[in-house]
């Protein structure tokens, strides 16, 4: 007979009725690990496959702008290198499959991003007619656009006899685009700093260069490799001012205002200027003229001057925003100092929003020379829309 002892000591009984417990207890302990080790395999393998998932949706998912920023990142990269230590490998390999263009080409390397933006900003933020005309971007060598250059003829009918009307004069008018270049140059032991960005350098010299180069151009230019400004084109009074001509006021006096009214020259500009494009229109002087214009007073004694309420607004001449271009001629015998018009009908500008850059190490050393491009061009497409105060 089997000895059975007390559960409170000694041990425990080797079998029950002929059963091993310990040999049935391990077994089922090691069933249950199985068991448990094969649940946390299942439940692992069904958390990758959702992952997995999880990660095709969100690709499948993803905007078109986030493929395009990928894009961006290499090609900043291999910008980058390129500048640094003139490396075009991965410029020249790298295809940009949305837009369909690849960087390399033979007039230079197509700018970073970020570098093409931050000079657009500073030419958008610069003191030029850019500010207030009509700018355009094209992918050719030439903008053309046609130009009302008559009212069309309009006439009232009745249900018995209809009245014909006389159609509008239509001229096209051509505005190329020529290459504006820019050439900042630094050392190579400056290019080898870890610590200097490169990219940030090079646009704000870009960027400088291109905006005193462009409002020069707006302002003066002649037409030839460079946009022509609104100071290159024939002018009249603007009682007997044709097609192709600027209409122009007199200040009253030769170099100077008139001593009597000096303001009453201003309001003859303003007025002189149809009524549809005074809701739009603009002065444009350089700051020697300003500050003789600011000085003047109503006859109540007033300023006409109002100064601007907030940063980025503009000065106020008599209701109408005023715009700094120091590329105006200052006030002299027979100069056109002031202009006064709807920029964004009378002028526009063209340009190609490609940035290209070439490195050159050989012309300048023991410097590098960047040499820069980007293609601009503008011209007057609205002569009614514009007019100027000559000093005479």
């Amino acid at each position: 007979m089997t000895e059975v002892k007390a559960a409170g000591g000694g041990d425990a009984p080797a079998d029950v009725g002929g059963v091993d417990l310990k040999g049935a207890m391990f077994g089922f302990v090691s069933e249950l690990k199985g068991f448990r080790q094969d649940i946390q395999n299942k439940l692992q393998a069904q958390e990758e496959r959702m992952n997995m998932l999880d990660r095709k949706t969100a690709i499948r998912g993803r905007a078109p702008l986030s493929t395009t920023a990928e894009t961006e990142v290499p090609h900043q990269k291999a910008f980058n290198a390129y500048l640094r230590c003139g490396d075009d490998d991965g410029l020249r390999g790298l295809v940009i499959e949305e837009k369909g263009l690849t960087v390399a080409s033979d007039g230079g390397f197509l700018a970073a991003p970020q570098v093409a933006e931050t000079v657009q900003n500073v030419l958008r933020s610069g003191a030029s007619l850019r500010k207030l005309a009509n700018v355009v971007a094209v992918e050719s060598s030439a903008y053309e656009v046609l130009v009302d250059k008559g009212d069309v003829g309009a006439g009232w009918a009745t249900e018995t006899a209809a009245t014909e009307s006389a159609s509008g004069g239509i001229e096209r008018i051509s505005i190329p685009v020529h290459e504006l270049s820019a050439m900042p140059k630094a050392s190579q032991r400056l290019l080898d700093d870890a610590a200097f960005d490169v990219e940030s350098w090079l646009a704000e010299r870009i960027a400088d260069k291109f905006a005193r180069s462009e409002a020069a151009a707006f302002i003066n230019g002649d037409g030839l490799s460079k946009p022509r400004g609104i100071l290159s084109y024939p002018t009249a009074p603007v009682a007997t001012a044709a097609d192709g001509e600027i209409g122009v006021i007199t200040s009253g006096a030769l170099g100077d205002f008139s001593p009597e009214a000096p303001a009453d020259a201003l309001i003859d500009l303003i007025y002189a200027l149809g009524a549809e494009y005074r809701a739009n229109a603009s002065f444009v002087m350089n700051s020697k003229t300003a500050a003789r214009v600011r000085k003047m007073k109503d006859a109540e004694g007033r300023f006409l001057w109002a100064d601007a309420l907030s940063a980025g607004q503009s000065a106020q001449l008599m209701g109408y925003p005023v715009l700094i271009s120091e590329d105006m001629p200052d006030i002299e015998m027979e100069s056109l100092s002031i202009a006064f018009g709807d920029f964004h009908a009378a002028y526009t500008i063209v340009e190609r929003p490609d940035l290209r850059v070439l490195r050159d190490p050989f012309s300048a050393k023991p410097h590098v020379l960047f040499y820069a491009t980007k293609r601009v061009g503008g011209g007057i497409t609205d002569f009614r829309a514009l007019k100027l105060l000559q000093f005479a």
